[in-house]
């Protein structure tokens, strides 16, 4: 046995770096779009309409494709399941960048599906590779997803300026610059290839295993989905409008810029602190009210008192980054096995990314009809109010029963709407 341990924590290591590479993948291609948009709009001659929906297709995508990631999973193992994701990622970037509005959408929407496909099935990984450090390896994993973003973020102007002074002009400075996050999935495709053969086949029954459609009717399942779908919805409203706002109130454009950035990395920075604390915490309710209360605190603060803009950037984002922490946990602490937290992760993240979806929509249309940031400010905070009570019911430390005594009868038909 002695022999076996040096390989064996060889390849747990292995398979670690794996996960951390394909999370650096999961949201690098979306926020480094923001600082290109103008640029981007102004070649292809896309209206604002247009423009936005390079924010929003993605969130569709995810919304499509997380119902189908799950029965993926149970078909082709999880690790064919993670290696197909990198290789459609990869795909869309490329696409992405070919310089076209055609490629351009359709690749958002590869990249999309590629990115719905990891976000359900690591919750899945985390259960059956990982299952006594589950929170810790969740931290570390949304750590490298908020570096991912916030390198991404900061690269995306650099990058299209050395595109301008090397004189590349097979395709536009923008699409070089996207094209440049190729090196994350294909990093990533390397290492996971030896995971390809790490585990037995999926057993023949795979595919015919329990859909777990009673989660549906579980009003615990639910309280951990409208927990995420609230998450999303406020975090896609100011990575989407936060510049927008901060120059209607009399920031630079580059200040602007500069502080959401910051709003990008302090939204890793609570996986620093949840690492070595969520172990330790049995009982997650105070912990979730914490999270969800300081971010309420950031967008109350960006109403009365924008001058300190980035210090509530810096609350937000710690608030909001550590609730997608904490939600992407319990999908896997609070199911009894890998089939039914995948299962789990893919009602929630369904729901979660069709109402992240229509959070900058809304928004958008609340400021075009007032000419003003301070109701959709206000609606966030009601809405942050909201989260916080679901934050709270989801965080429970019981086991989601196979049959739940909890129905919620009148939700139940939404479930046709995303399988």
């Amino acid at each position: 046995m002695t022999q076996l341990q040096p390989s064996r924590l060889a390849g747990g290591a292995f398979l670690l770096l794996g996960v951390l590479l394909i999370s650096i993948s999961l949201r690098s291609p979306i926020t480094g779009v923001g600082p290109l948009l103008d640029a981007i709009s102004a070649e292809l001659n896309l209206s604002a309409t247009q423009a936005g929906m390079l924010t929003t297709l993605p969130l569709l995508a995810f919304a499509l494709f997380s119902p189908i990631a799950s029965i993926l999973g149970r078909k082709r193992g999880l690790e064919q399941a993670l290696m197909m994701s990198l290789v459609l990622i990869l795909i869309g970037l490329i696409a992405r960048s070919l310089g076209s509005s055609i490629t351009l959408f359709v690749g958002t929407m590869i990249i999309g599906a590629g990115i719905a496909i990891a976000n359900v099935l690591l919750p899945s990984l985390m259960k059956r590779d990982f299952p006594h450090k589950i929170a810790t390896m969740t931290s570390m994993y949304v750590l490298m997803m908020g570096a991912g973003s916030a390198l991404s973020a900061s690269l995306a102007i650099p990058l299209a300026n050395m595109a301008e002074t090397l004189s590349i002009s097979i395709i536009p400075s923008w699409a070089f610059s996207l094209g440049s996050l190729i090196i994350f999935p294909l990093i990533a495709i390397l290492v996971w290839l030896p995971q390809m053969g790490g585990h037995t086949s999926p057993a023949k029954d795979t595919a015919k295993l329990d859909s777990h459609s009673y989660l549906w009717r579980s009003a615990s399942a639910w309280h951990i989905t409208l927990f995420l779908s609230l998450n999303s919805f406020l975090m896609y409203i100011f990575i989407s409008w936060l510049p927008s706002i901060l120059v209607d109130n009399g920031y630079s454009h580059q200040q602007a810029g500069m502080i959401h950035g910051v709003l990008q990395l302090f939204t890793a920075v609570p996986a620093l602190v949840l690492i070595p604390l969520m172990a330790k915490i049995n009982d997650k309710r105070l912990l979730s009210l914490g999270l969800t209360s300081l971010a309420f605190i950031g967008i109350v603060g960006l109403i009365v008192m924008p001058a300190l803009a980035i210090l509530w950037a810096m609350m937000f984002g710690f608030g909001a980054g550590g609730g997608f922490i904490l939600a992407l946990a319990l999908m896997s602490l609070r199911t009894s096995n890998a089939h039914q937290a995948a299962s789990l992760s893919g009602m929630a993240q369904c729901l979660g990314y069709l109402l992240a979806a229509s959070g900058p929509i809304i928004m958008g249309a609340l400021h075009e009809q007032t000419a003003s940031w301070q109701l959709p400010l206000v609606v966030c905070a009601c809405a942050s109010v909201l989260w916080s009570v679901f934050a709270v019911l989801a965080s429970k430390s019981e086991v989601i029963s196979e049959s739940p005594r909890g129905v919620l009868s009148p939700l139940i038909n939404t479930k046709q709407q995303c399988q």
